[in-house]
């Protein structure tokens, strides 16, 4: 069996690369198109190739600061007049990620052959998202190509000050998680075996909630290695199911109603199209191929379905306020912000309201989530405590009533 390479799009439109592996192109193709893709660039991988794919695949992705600081770097090189060439040849030298300095490097020597920025960066997928590369384009094509970097550096920024916020609301519940997990482990394989053979020892009658607590700890101390391959099957079943098109459509739609986080989520993705559709608007992208970009960047299936259905209702014809109402993802003051900024041309303008508007939402969501969470986390543990309680200490009053009672 060979390996290939393929560029292929799915019903939907969306652009999608990957590898494959088949007796021949033929096949190949075949293959893609019994996946519902439709298959525009198919080709072998040499040897080298493979290697090369396994050295990328063992390379740490690039981190989004260092985008930011690649896009604000590039902004303050190409607003100083510093030829392109010389600046990308310079940041590749001081950069300090390996992919991305990688990345600089061929789109250096792509510039060298006379190819232009957008069409070198665009070789690099992994590195350079086609919401980045399409920025680029524009701003080439205009003559403004500091102004598309520095848009960039702004939406990288205000996507990276989201992230972080998100990352620091669920640090206490991924943490309290951890430890009650590592307690539950501990207890079964520690605390309830000294427990269970002084039971025995004594021959009494256990009650139900004990010899419940002592059978999953003699399953865990028996069986552990039968349920840790348990475990790393269903994480490679799950895996495969969420890197299947209906798994990772049905994912994305169901996180969005999960308790105190689906909201938060949900603005955020709203937040996250509100900005990148701006900032594409801003840069003259036509607003098809802007929405169809824009669906990419959100970085979920569902959501991105319901934009690529308001593109099809533009392309119908349709204005954009009347497609945004019928997507029914914003709320009516959102929808009357898009409306007034598509009546005085300003569309790009209340964009970035919207993006300010969902961000501060987030905010404060992110804020009380934690008040939101501890509830369920303190109720987890309160019946972790009572089960073990009862387990433990009831047998124990029962031997000590019997024992008083002689």
């Amino acid at each position: 069996m060979a390996r290939f390479t393929y560029k292929a799009r799915s019903a939907d439109g969306a652009l999608q690369n990957g590898n494959l592996e088949a007796a021949d192109q033929a096949n190949a193709a075949q293959i893609l198109l019994n996946r519902e893709l439709i298959p525009i660039d198919i080709r072998p991988v040499q040897e080298g190739q493979q290697s090369a794919l396994f050295e990328q695949w063992l390379t740490p992705k690039v981190k989004l600061a260092e985008m930011v600081i690649f896009a604000r770097q590039m902004y303050s090189l190409s607003k100083a007049g510093i030829p392109i060439l010389r600046a990308i040849g310079g940041l590749a030298e001081s950069s300090g990620s390996k992919r991305l300095r990688q990345a600089l490097t061929d789109v250096g020597d792509q510039l060298e052959r006379g190819r232009n920025i957008s069409s070198a960066l665009n070789r690099h997928p992994q590195v350079f998202s086609p919401l980045f590369v399409s920025v680029v384009h524009v701003g080439e094509n205009t003559g403004k190509l500091d102004e598309a970097f520095l848009l960039l550096s702004q939406y990288l920024e205000s996507e990276q000050e989201t992230r972080k916020q998100i990352k620091s609301a669920t640090r206490y519940p991924m943490f309290v998680m951890i430890a009650i997990v590592v307690a539950l482990v501990i207890m079964n394989l520690v605390v309830i075996p000294t427990f269970s053979s002084m039971f025995d020892r004594l021959g009494a009658e256990l009650p139900l909630m004990t010899r419940f607590l002592i059978g999953m700890s003699d399953t865990f101390v028996n069986y552990w290695h039968l349920m840790l391959l348990a475990l790393i099957g269903l994480l490679w079943i799950g895996r495969r199911y969420l890197n299947s098109e209906s798994g990772r459509l049905s994912w994305d739609r169901r996180k969005l109603r999960i308790y105190a986080i689906g909201n938060i989520i949900e603005r955020s993705l709203l937040s996250r199209f509100a900005r990148s559709f701006a900032m594409m608007v801003k840069a003259g992208v036509p607003l098809t191929h802007a929405l169809t970009l824009v669906a990419d960047a959100v970085d979920n299936q569902y959501m991105g379905k319901r934009i690529l259905e308001m593109r099809r209702s533009i392309e119908k014809g349709e204005n954009l306020s009347r497609v945004c109402t019928e997507s029914k993802l914003f709320t009516p003051l959102v929808l009357q912000m898009i409306s007034v900024g598509e009546e005085t041309g300003r569309v790009d303008e209340l964009l970035n309201d919207v993006a300010d508007f969902y961000e501060r939402e987030v905010a404060y969501d992110l804020k009380s989530l934690t008040s939101k969470i501890e509830p369920v986390l303190i109720a987890i543990v309160a019946a972790m405590v009572l089960v073990l309680a009862l387990g433990i200490f009831t047998p124990m009053w029962d031997m000590m009533s019997a024992y008083r009672g002689r």
